[in-house]
């Protein structure tokens, strides 16, 4: 496996299981201390990944994906980069629920 989606899946895994730990996405979401920063994290870094695939010319690995979920993943990337304080979770919400499990079944694919 490519190492960028190994860290991806790897990230996504790691969402996953703080998700698990805190019995659902808005519990974890609410616990601004460990759980939502650690979530938003993983989520940059999964937008650095395909920022790297892309970087790297790797477009036979970026054409299994979805473009709206590529574009996607920048701008939650930008959208939490530059307005931490701001974000609003119900996008950060439907972006774990929507989009990760296309994002993971794509890599495990």
């Amino acid at each position: 496996m490519h190492n960028h989606l190994k860290l991806m899946l790897e990230k996504i895994n790691a969402i996953e299981a703080i998700i698990y730990q805190y019995r659902g996405i808005i519990n974890a979401l609410e616990d601004e201390t460990l759980a939502r920063p650690a979530i938003l994290m993983h989520l940059i870094s999964i937008a650095e990944q395909f920022q790297r695939l892309q970087e790297a010319l790797e477009y036979d690995v970026l054409s299994k994906f979805d473009k709206e979920d590529v574009r996607g993943a920048f701008a939650v990337r930008n959208f939490i980069a530059h307005d931490y304080e701001g974000i609003n979770l119900s996008i950060i919400e439907n972006v774990i629920r929507d989009y990760l499990p296309k994002i993971k079944k794509v890599i495990q694919e």
